[in-house]
């Protein structure tokens, strides 16, 4: 018990003090993840909103689909884009493997399924609300995508914070394509495996706390911008 107090103060201490390795690690983490989530948003949001405005043969089989994408299992992504960017694969002469970049492409996949699908659900729920004024108005199809994604902006944004929860607390895909190399690719969830199996629980519960911070203000952000879509809703 003294030593898990003693290892508790060292990790504060590390936090407070700004210790290098610490922000390193940080700084990495949240390039890579936010670098994921704007990816992913350029990609879902459009995705999902088309697919909440149209009406197609075989549409109920892509929304299955893309709720299944949504539980990809990070492993897999991570071995098939390690398959991707080995030597042997067709993106192998690009040399992303073992990059911040082949974490940031493998956080990407698992993070654009997300944020299409809930962005569908909530362009889908406005398109049946002002479907029949946007019509009147003669807006087409595009412009239809367009208004609804505006409208929607406050409750597309905490899809887009899901997204990031996902990415920020990834291990599996991102050990795979990343490697964990010390000063290229190492990031908060596969340092705290690393230090925590070295038996370093200083520097790994400075990391679990700064994770734990990070959740909390996710949630917060989710909470205030659902209140904040609720006021203009109503207003």
């Amino acid at each position: 018990m003294q030593d898990f107090g003693a290892a508790f103060g060292e990790a504060f201490a590390l936090l407070l003090g700004f210790d290098p390795a610490l922000m390193e690690i940080i700084g990495l983490s949240l390039r890579v993840s936010l670098t994921a989530v704007f990816i992913s948003a350029l990609i879902g949001l459009p995705l999902g909103a088309v697919l909440g405005v149209s009406r197609f043969r075989g549409r109920a089989l892509v929304l299955v689909l893309l709720n299944t994408l949504m539980g990809l299992p990070p492993v897999v992504v991570g071995l098939l884009v390690y398959l991707t960017l080995s030597n042997a694969g067709p993106l192998g002469p690009l040399a992303l493997l073992y990059t911040p970049t082949a974490m940031i492409i493998a956080q990407s996949i698992l993070v654009t399924p997300i944020v299409a699908a809930l962005a569908r659900q909530t362009i889908e729920d406005m398109h049946a609300e002002y479907d029949e004024q946007l019509r009147i108005l003669g807006v087409g199809r595009g412009g239809m995508v367009a208004t609804l994604l505006w409208d929607a902006r406050y409750s597309l944004l905490t899809a887009m914070l899901a997204g990031f929860g996902r990415a920020i607390a990834e291990v599996g895909a991102v050990l795979i394509v990343g490697g964990n190399i010390h000063h290229v690719t190492r990031v908060m969830t596969t340092a705290i495996a690393l230090e925590t199996s070295k038996g370093n629980l200083a520097l790994a519960l400075g990391l679990g706390v700064v994770l734990l911070l990070l959740a909390v203000v996710i949630n917060a952000a989710v909470m205030g911008l659902r209140a904040t879509a609720a006021r203009w809703a109503h207003a």
